[in-house]
């Protein structure tokens, strides 16, 4: 029991890691020479970043984007803290309900947050608000590291579903 314990504990931080990583990194969307996220674009040859503001066109997009991330990494965080609480509070046979709830809104909105900016990339890349041509990138690692962070948070809010507390 202690190992599964740990793997779900390790399981969950992984999780939260690769929210914070993904959230924060400046690597949705990356070219030869600039790198972009949902909060500013950096021109690598040069080191200068550029804050994304309403200027740009789907400013909306990225705004819904930005707090759908954030509201991920926040319920994740909340839902950890609420399985170490209910690990030491819940009675013996009940199931952490209200962890796998947390976990599974915090899936929820990182599936939102990658959904809308695949959906809108291209329109978010062709704004007049960017001083270099952009739109000739790919998606980068931190894009990817959303959607594992969603599987991760689905995988994870289902075992916490399934999970029993035991002795």
């Amino acid at each position: 029991m202690l190992i599964l314990l740990a793997f779900i504990i390790v399981f969950h931080i992984t999780s939260a890691a690769l929210l914070f990583i993904s959230t924060i990194d400046n690597a949705w969307w990356v070219g030869d020479n600039f790198s972009t996220d949902v909060w500013r674009m950096c021109a690598t040859n040069t080191s200068t970043c550029m804050a994304i503001t309403d200027e740009f066109n789907e400013y909306q997009s990225i705004q819904a984007v930005q707090a759908a991330m954030i509201l991920s990494t926040i319920l994740c965080c909340v839902a950890f803290l609420v399985f170490i609480l209910q690990l030491f509070r819940l009675k013996q046979g009940e199931r952490f309900v209200l962890t796998s709830i947390l976990q599974l809104l915090s899936c929820l909105c990182v599936m939102i947050a990658a959904s809308i900016y695949t959906d809108r990339h291209e329109e978010l890349h062709q704004s007049r608000g960017y001083k270099m041509e952009v739109s000739k990138g790919q998606y980068g690692y931190s894009f990817v590291l959303a959607w594992i962070a969603f599987a991760f948070t689905l995988i994870s809010g289902v075992m916490y579903l399934v999970l029993r507390k035991r002795k």
